[in-house]
Parts: structure tokens; C-alpha cells; sequence
């Protein structure tokens, strides 16, 4: 079974790596000191993933502020879910605001639009 997590977080950790993923590549840009045409490209790229990753913190952030409330049943606290289905963020107990799926096996295809759930 894969492991599951909250989609919240998923993106809030995909939005950490750009930023390792931008100094690590301006760190590279280290190793090219004697071509400065080369160490500015390294550092604009950088640059780039960092930006990119500020743009994921604030998408997630306007998200997080849409998304619904609800109170996990395992372990009583508050967390946030995004689609039908989601995981809690604390036990990742799975959670479900569609009373069709409810006892079914986690799954997170079920949030997709086309798909029939049966």
C-alpha cells in the first residue's frame, strides 16, 4: 500500500524541496567561479526555483484558507481536507465528507471529477 499524507502537506513539501533544490543549484554555481557568465546563470536559475517555490507557499496558502474544517475522529483535532477525500494531518487517519464512500479503502482517485465511484 502506498503511503498516504495530506494534500496540504504534499504541497507544502514539494514547495521546501524548490527551495533546497534552488540553493543547492546557486551552491553549483560555486564550481564555475572562473566563467562568470556560467556562475550567473547557476544563481539565476536558483533564483528561479525559489520564486517558483514563493509562488507554491502562496497557492497553498489560498487554498488552505478555502479549504474545509473538520474534526478527525482518531485523534480529535482539527485539520483541513481538500476533495472528498483526504488524510488527517496530524494521524493520517483517512477522512471523507462524502457519505457514499464511507467504510470503502482509501483511495485518491476519488476526488478526480471523471472518475464514476461505485
Amino acid at each position: 500500500m502506498a503511503k498516504y499524507s495530506s494534500k496540504i502537506n504534499k504541497i507544502r513539501t514539494f514547495a521546501l524541496s524548490l527551495i533546497f533544490i534552488g540553493f543547492i543549484v546557486m551552491y553549483g554555481g560555486i564550481f564555475f567561479r572562473t566563467s562568470p557568465l556560467i556562475m550567473t546563470i547557476f544563481m539565476l536559475f536558483g533564483l528561479l526555483f525559489i520564486i517558483a517555490s514563493t509562488v507554491v507557499y502562496f497557492w497553498i496558502g489560498m487554498l488552505s484558507t478555502k479549504s474545509v474544517h473538520v474534526k478527525c475522529p482518531s485523534c480529535g483535532k482539527q485539520t483541513k481536507m481538500l476533495g472528498k477525500v483526504d488524510m488527517c494531518m496530524y494521524c493520517r487517519e483517512p477522512l471523507t465528507l462524502d457519505p457514499k464512500l464511507e467504510g470503502k479503502e482509501f483511495d485518491e482517485t476519488y476526488n478526480k471529477k471523471n472518475r464514476e465511484n461505485k
